[in-house]
């Protein structure tokens, strides 16, 4: 693809005035239901690790409060600290799901996450990294929602079979969260990109982390059934 066709993706003649947060923010709340409901045995009885798992929704919840209720809609203009806020928010909830990987890992190896709560763990942050990487291809793709709202004719980081075939998109069609969802379930279900290709460096590498993630847990949940057989 040329530097011409790369820059000519997603052009429109009526760019969106805004694009609505609330998809991403009912995504967030899912996750964090998720995380709240990880199994006991994923987490231990030990004091430091309740309020960890405690602490981190909170966190999560005022980052995400003044960004659901204050901009309930994302605009050109945005604010740079609306913009770091939303980061921000992906961020912690990436690193609390690579947390809960780790002990999902552990409690595996000491034997004490077996059956039900060993699938439960696993199935919850499978679909949670799936929702945490929706994030940050919505979020980074292109700038981010700003940049893409100001420049629709702006280089892209993702492309989108609407973008590579105008004629199919809707008329004033562009990428939002929902699409990012679904390039993010589709690449964490057949760990390689699916009908929207990753154009730059970093989006190949966030699609190769994010396969890495789903591969370690579904691996690690085969490996224990497979023991558990024997």
């Amino acid at each position: 693809m040329t530097d011409e066709a790369v820059a000519s993706i997603g052009v429109f003649d009526q760019p969106p005035a805004s694009e609505p947060r609330w998809p991403s923010v009912v995504a967030v709340l899912f996750a964090l239901g998720l995380y709240v409901a990880l199994p006991q045995q994923m987490m231990g009885s030990a004091g430091a690790a309740a309020a960890i798992h405690f602490a981190i929704p909170a966190v999560e919840l005022v980052l995400l409060a003044p960004l659901a209720l204050g901009a309930p809609h994302r605009h050109a203009a945005e604010s740079v600290g609306r913009r770091r806020a939303a980061i921000g928010l992906t961020a912690v909830l990436s690193v609390a799901n690579l947390l809960a990987l780790a002990l999902l890992v552990t409690r595996i190896a000491d034997g004490s996450v077996a059956g039900a709560p060993l699938l439960l763990a696993a199935a919850e942050i499978w679909t949670t990294n799936a929702i945490v990487f929706a994030l940050w291809y919505w979020e980074l793709d292109g700038g981010g929602p700003p940049v893409r709202l100001a420049n629709l004719g702006g280089r892209r980081d993702f492309a989108f079979v609407q973008m590579l075939n105008p004629e199919l998109a809707e008329p004033g069609w562009h990428p939002r969260f929902v699409d990012y969802l679904y390039v993010s379930f589709t690449n964490a279900s057949a760990f390689s990109p699916s009908d929207t290709l990753p154009l730059t460096r970093w989006a190949k590498l966030l699609m190769l982390v994010q396969s890495w993630v789903s591969i370690v847990t579904v691996v690690l949940v085969a490996a224990r059934a497979v023991s558990m057989l024997g």
